[in-house]
């Protein structure tokens, strides 16, 4: 979702993705992108746990609940392991919902629904948490917390055919795909293109392998987890990374004050002590910065 690199060492700083239930501090909490079903498949995160709720917070779809939006699959961000969603994103969210005395529930939903504040306003959740990338066509629609997370966006071709630009991609003619709604494609519309647009990462880079198109835009955690994967590393390769200068963040609906707050205070004191660190090392194999 725009408006994720261990593979080639890039840091990133603070910025598509959202938040959820726990603090933005290790799962995944904004924007470039996700995409799932527009069924609302309601699913537990995995590790959520906390006390009663505070009697004083703020007001929340199901009380005793952080109800998070998301797109699936967008690894590592979010993504299902067994029937539980996991992720850097959700571990973020945790750590709010911790703050907050709640669990998080997370809502599996396209990403469109999420960028456009039509989820929260709604009432199908609390934050949204997706990779997103915080734009300021998106901060029309939505409140964001603090960045948690820098936008790196990258391409991933065939082996032997690798794009490091996009002008490579127009001069060679090339099937381009992207996933729908995010920056990548904002980024290529900007550069003059009209990719093919899939709906979720799952469905952009099953597109790939099945040869039909030739390159693909995505963000950079999100290849370097699909290289993770043997039958991929195998027949394709990273190409070209863009810094766009751009961060992710956990959403709100507009005026959700209370909830922007804790959202904040979850990443800022994360941040302080050092577990934001663990979560980031534990979903991108190195610490911030390395």
């Amino acid at each position: 979702m725009t408006e994720k690199e261990a593979v080639v060492g890039l840091s990133f700083i603070p910025r598509r993705a959202l938040a959820v239930g726990a603090v933005v501090v290790a799962g995944a909490l904004s924007l470039s992108a996700c995409g799932g079903g527009d069924s609302t498949t309601a699913s537990p995160s995995a590790g959520a746990s906390s006390s009663a709720p505070a009697a004083d917070g703020p007001k929340l779809v199901t009380p005793g609940k952080l109800t998070t939006c998301t797109s699936l699959p967008y690894p590592p961000f979010q993504y299902k392991e067994g029937d539980k969603v996991v992720g850097f994103d959700v571990d973020i969210v945790d750590l709010a919902a911790k703050k907050l005395g709640v669990t998080q529930e997370i809502v599996d939903i396209k990403f469109d629904s999420i960028k456009s504040g039509a989820a929260l306003n709604a009432g199908k959740c609390d934050v949204a948490a997706a990779g997103m990338t915080i734009t300021e066509e998106r901060k029309a629609n939505l409140d964001f917390s603090d960045p948690y997370f820098d936008e790196v966006i990258a391409f991933l071709s065939p082996k032997g055919k690798k794009i490091n630009t996009i002008e490579e991609v127009k001069a060679g003619n090339l099937r381009f795909g992207v996933q729908a709604a995010t920056t990548s494609l904002d980024y290529a519309k900007s550069k003059g293109f009209d990719p093919k647009q899939f709906d979720d990462a799952g469905k952009q880079i099953a597109a790939l392998q099945a040869g039909q198109v030739d390159v693909v835009l995505q963000d950079l955690p999100v290849i370097n987890d699909w290289l993770k994967k043997p039958e991929i590393a195998e027949k394709f390769e990273l190409g070209g990374i863009i810094e766009t200068g751009a961060q992710y963040g956990v959403a709100a609906k507009k005026g959700s004050t209370e909830l922007v707050k804790a959202l904040n205070d979850a990443i800022s004191a994360a941040k302080a002590d050092g577990s934001y660190d663990t979560i980031y090392e534990k979903w991108f194999g190195k610490k911030p910065g390395a």
